[in-house]
């Protein structure tokens, strides 16, 4: 199946919105020396890669594959030089560089991210590294702050690029390639998975963390399990509770503006899925906490997390990418070990199961990314120039190619809680 990959553009300056896009309507200034340096670093970087990245339509490095073309090589520099991968995202974004296969070329890079940086600098990180904003650390008001500029951007502009079941997360396909006609089936799937893992059933007293748009409350109460679902964002609320409402299942359905650590209650199961990477790493032992303290003894936890290696985790842990400035800020995706330490040192929860399935998120992606594409028109029509549309379909395709590469998965976690029968 071809994929609808954005265009090689002509070499020019990029129409940026200074009031909106300051960080990317020009380029920052950097020394020649910084310049050269960087160059220096992006071309050992490159040249053994399989790809091939030409500059200002003459020199190529690479041994092959996926071109990557840059249009500016100067301001291309002058961005990584300054501000390292966030600096790469926006030169992206202004027009600086492009790919006719975009998921192509970053999965190149995602899956030699560990080796792109030389050794020595490696070791510096944390002297050349940018770091999260102290006001983006996932405090409960930082946390509504954060949620709230990515999750209420606009119902909207989710609907035109997600199924009609308005599910953001990773859908279980049967086999590959998927289409999108299947992804609804496969978004229940995938739902019905971790109900079943958490013994779902009737008059089962089931906590959700994180509503997303509604879907897991309203298969949940439909087995005749009474819902409580959390979310801190008013827009995902206000269509949850529509949503919920036009099914006929207020009685069994209450959606919540409320922060996990302000929950309270006792409950027979507790789902999250994909709420993990939002809490922020210093948090983790308390959402995990937050779990054990909501879940009856002999109740269920089943959750479904996006996760990276455990050596890139630490070596990135408490750094500013361009996916915290733009997407997700104060977000940080944990490590298999990561979540299974905290689980075991903070909690009475035990690990009963865990199944990956990277490759249904890849697709997932995929398919969300030419969907979006196929759209532009009505996302502009929305209100979204162009510059946030390209920023939407770097941060899609750089998504996709985290999980094409196996720099990232994600994984279903079962946890139970000993104590009497349910």
């Amino acid at each position: 199946m071809r994929t609808a990959e954005p265009p090689t553009v002509p070499q020019g300056p990029a129409a940026v919105d200074a009031d909106r896009w300051p960080d990317v309507a020009e380029a920052p200034r950097a020394s020649r020396p910084r310049v050269a340096v960087t160059e220096a670093v992006v071309r050992r970087a490159l040249r053994d890669l399989p790809l091939r990245a030409r500059f200002g339509g003459e020199r190529t490095l690479g041994r092959g594959g996926p071109l990557l073309e840059v249009h500016d090589p100067e301001a291309f520099h002058a961005r990584i030089g300054a501000h390292g991968l966030v600096g790469f995202g926006e030169s992206y974004m202004a027009r600086e560089w492009d790919a006719p296969d975009l998921v192509g070329a970053l999965t190149v890079l995602a899956a030699h991210a560990a080796d792109l940086v030389p050794a020595p600098l490696q070791r510096l990180r944390r002297l050349w590294s940018l770091r999260q904003p102290e006001g983006e650390r996932n405090t409960p008001d930082g946390s509504r702050a954060n949620i709230g500029r990515h999750y209420d951007l606009s119902n909207d502009l989710f609907a035109l690029f997600l199924d009609d079941t308005l599910t953001y997360s990773a859908a279980l396909f049967r086999g590959f390639p998927a289409s999108w006609d299947l992804l609804p089936a496969a978004q229940h799937r995938k739902i019905d998975r971790l109900l079943d893992l958490a013994a779902v059933r009737e008059g089962t007293r089931l906590l959700e963390i994180g509503t997303g748009w509604g879907e897991l409350a309203l298969r949940a109460a439909a087995r005749g399990a009474r819902v409580t679902s959390l979310t801190l964002s008013r827009e995902q609320q206000a269509l949850a509770r529509e949503r919920v409402h036009a099914a006929g299942l207020t009685d069994r359905v209450s959606i919540e503006l409320c922060d996990y650590r302000e929950a309270r209650g006792e409950y027979d199961a507790v789902v999250s899925v994909e709420m993990i990477e939002a809490v922020g790493a210093e948090f983790w032992p308390v959402y995990f906490r937050a779990l054990d303290e909501r879940l009856a003894p002999g109740g269920r936890a089943a959750l479904q997390a996006i996760t990276m290696p455990h050596e890139r985790l630490l070596a990135t842990l408490g750094g500013f990418t361009w996916i915290h400035k733009y997407v997700f800020p104060g977000g940080q995706i944990p490590s298999t070990r990561a979540v299974e330490e905290c689980a075991r040192d903070h909690t009475a929860l035990t690990v009963a199961r865990r199944d990956a399935y990277g490759a249904h998120y890849a697709e997932t992606l995929r398919l969300w990314r030419e969907r979006f594409t196929e759209r532009a028109a009505e996302v502009e029509a929305l209100g979204f120039d162009e510059t946030f549309r390209r920023l939407w379909t770097f941060y899609l395709a750089y998504s996709e190619a985290g999980f094409r590469s196996g720099y990232l998965d994600v994984h279903q976690y079962l946890f139970t809680k000993e104590g009497g029968a349910r």
